[in-house]
């Protein structure tokens, strides 16, 4: 017996008329929205994102920082409505499959060079953002399960601690992409451009945390003691934040995806050795 294959999700009319599109071609669909290659009416390509429900949740403020950067080290933003998004369309590839080709040391420096043309740009009100500080209530209102493996569990009471004691001595607070990592980001003519902001208010060091657990499909590479002391020296070096800040950002960003995955009620996790390597000699 035949399976049919889904069919390619269609773009309303309605949309293309209204942001004078042609020639949809329906790319992908995530948790949160579908995402068609578009024409637009100057002949350039561009990427329609429609969200499901027309909201974009945590994406909300990042379309808006995206707006701001007006292109420098991002995608283009180039028309929004309701649960819209018309962006440039990067046509390179993930900069993570650098990573994944056995290039990652080439592949952290193209990182951090992002990253720092996100922030040499003219800086953005963080009138009205999330905080960084608030996301790490996930991690501060964790309950273990009877069954959760005490090692884990004393990693994650200690990035408690470090987390408090990094909000309580806040050093360069800054609005941050806030989801900045190798998949996160593809090339353009003009150089690798980031993507899929969140917009958030945080401690400047936090831009890079994410890269440690990054980028998918590279899981031994992430577990490479000397990659993670490699990324802490160079980013630290290249973004002008101290080793160790970045490093202790590191572990509690890997703590917060572990608290956000556990959904406030932690067993076990598949990162629980990463963490426990990005926690040595912090």
């Amino acid at each position: 017996m035949r399976v049919a294959k889904p069919r390619p999700a269609l773009v309303n009319p309605a949309l293309l008329r209204r942001f004078r599109l042609k020639n949809p071609m329906f790319v992908t669909e995530t948790g949160i929205a579908k995402i068609w290659r578009v024409t637009r009416a100057n002949g350039d390509q561009a990427a329609l994102k429609v969200y499901h429900q027309g909201r974009m949740g945590n994406e909300t403020h990042g379309v808006a920082f995206l707006r701001h950067l007006n292109g420098t080290g991002a995608a283009m933003i180039y028309d929004e409505a309701p649960g819209i998004i018309l962006s440039e369309w990067l046509s390179g590839p993930h900069l993570g499959d650098l990573t994944r080709s056995g290039q990652d040391a080439v592949a952290a420096h193209h990182l951090v060079d992002v990253a720092r043309r996100l922030h040499g740009a003219p800086g953005m009100s963080p009138k009205g953002l999330p905080l960084v500080s608030d996301w790490l209530d996930a991690l501060f209102q964790l309950k273990f399960a009877p069954d959760c493996p005490a090692p884990l569990k004393i990693d994650m009471l200690k990035c408690q601690s470090i987390a408090r004691t990094l909000l309580s001595a806040p050093r360069d607070t800054c609005v941050l992409h806030g989801d900045l990592h190798h998949d996160n980001i593809r090339g353009t003519s003009r150089g690798y451009c980031a993507f899929d902001a969140k917009g958030v208010v945080g401690d400047k060091a936090y831009e890079l945390a994410n890269g440690f657990r990054n980028p998918k499909g590279a899981a031994a590479i992430q577990r490479d003691p000397q990659r993670i002391v490699f990324l802490a020296q160079t980013w630290a070096s290249a973004f002008g934040v101290a080793e160790d800040h970045l490093r202790a950002w590191a572990a509690v960003k890997c703590a917060l995806s572990i608290a956000w995955r556990s959904k406030g009620h932690l067993r076990d996790d598949l990162e629980s050795d990463l963490l426990s390597l990005l926690l040595k000699d912090v």
